[in-house]
C-alpha cells in the first residue's frame, strides 16, 4: 500500500472495514481463501507471525486480480508465546515478515499480545525505530489493557494507530473503546461473531430475522456502526466471506442497537489464566 508516513486516520477509509482475519488460514487452501476475499472486495488483510501464514498472504496478494497499492496488510510480532523478546529478536522477526509477505515496508505492524509490562518496554521502542528507518509505516498494539496503553507515551514518541482486541456483542468492551477513542486510537475487533456463538443469542437471532439476514451480519454491522471500530471477521468459505462483507449494507435502527447493547452477559473467548484485564 502507498503509505509512506504515519497516518493517524488510516482506518477512516471505508474500504478498510471490515477487514479479513486470517488465523488458521494456511497452506494452499488458505491462500485460495485469502485470494478469494481480496477479489470479493476486501482491502484489509490481518495476519501475524504467530499464525504461520504470512507466506500464504503474500502468495494471495500476488495471485489476486487486485491492485496491491489499494490493500492494507497488517501483521504482528512478539506474541507472549514467542521466545524472549529482545530487540534483536524483534528486528529479525520483522525482517522475516517482510520476506514472507513480499514487501519492503509493512503497512501496519502490531505488538502482538505482551505477557507483561517488560514486553511493552522492550518491543515498542524497536517498532518506533523501524518506523524511523522506513521498514514499517504504521504501528499498533494488540490485547493491551488500559494499564499498558497508559505507558505508551512514556516509551515512544509516535502515535499508535489502534489496539486490536476481542470484541463482539457478548464482550462489548465499553470502557476500553471509550479510552482508545479519547486517545485518538481505533479499536480493531477480532472474533466479531464470538466464534459462532452469536447464532445462539436470542436478541441477535430476532434482529437478524427482522432484517432478513444472519446473527453474524448483525454483529458485524453493530461493530461497523460504532465510532472508531474496525471488525476483522475470519472466514473459511467464499459464501461467508461475501456475507461478512455484505454486513456493511445492514442498517440497524436505534431499537436494534439498544437491544444489542442491553445483552446481559459477558463472555471472553481468549483469556489466558495469567492475564489480568
Amino acid at each position: 500500500m502507498a503509505i509512506t508516513e504515519l497516518d493517524e486516520h488510516l482506518f477512516e477509509a471505508e474500504q478498510f472495514s471490515p477487514g479479513l482475519g486470517t488465523y488458521t488460514l494456511t497452506d494452499d487452501e488458505g491462500t485460495a481463501i485469502i485470494r478469494d476475499a481480496l477479489e470479493a472486495g476486501y482491502c484489509h488483510v490481518d495476519t501475524a507471525r504467530l499464525y504461520g501464514n504470512e507466506a500464504e498472504v503474500g502468495d494471495a496478494l500476488e495471485a489476486a486480480a487486485v491492485d496491491r497499492e489499494n490493500v492494507l496488510v497488517a501483521t504482528k510480532v512478539a506474541h507472549f508465546e514467542e521466545p524472549e523478546k529482545t530487540p534483536e529478536y524483534v528486528r529479525t522477526a520483522v525482517e522475516e515478515s517482510h520476506e514472507r509477505l513480499g514487501t519492503e515496508t509493512l503497512d501496519l505492524l502490531y505488538h502482538h499480545w505482551p505477557r507483561d509490562g517488560s514486553d511493552v518496554e522492550t518491543v515498542l521502542p524497536v517498532l518506533e525505530e523501524l518506523v524511523e528507518e522506513g521498514s514499517v509505516a504504521n504501528v499498533a498494539v494488540s490485547n493491551y489493557p488500559i494499564r499498558y496503553l497508559e505507558r505508551i507515551d512514556d516509551l515512544i514518541g509516535l502515535s499508535v494507530i489502534a489496539n486490536q482486541v476481542e470484541m463482539h456483542p457478548l464482550l462489548q468492551q465499553e470502557e476500553l473503546h471509550e479510552y482508545v477513542r479519547e486517545h485518538g486510537m481505533y479499536l480493531v475487533a477480532y472474533s466479531p461473531i464470538a466464534q459462532g456463538e452469536v447464532f445462539d443469542v436470542p436478541e441477535l437471532v430476532e434482529i437478524a430475522e427482522k432484517h432478513d439476514t444472519t446473527p453474524a451480519a448483525v454483529s458485524i454491522a453493530w461493530l461497523l456502526g460504532k465510532e472508531g471500530v474496525v471488525p476483522i471477521p475470519r472466514s473459511s468459505s467464499r459464501e461467508h466471506i461475501e456475507a461478512n462483507l455484505a454486513a456493511r449494507d445492514v442498517e440497524l435502527d436505534t431499537e436494534d442497537v439498544k437491544r444489542i447493547e442491553s445483552i446481559d452477559r459477558e463472555k471472553r473467548l481468549e483469556d489466558p489464566d495469567w492475564m489480568q484485564w
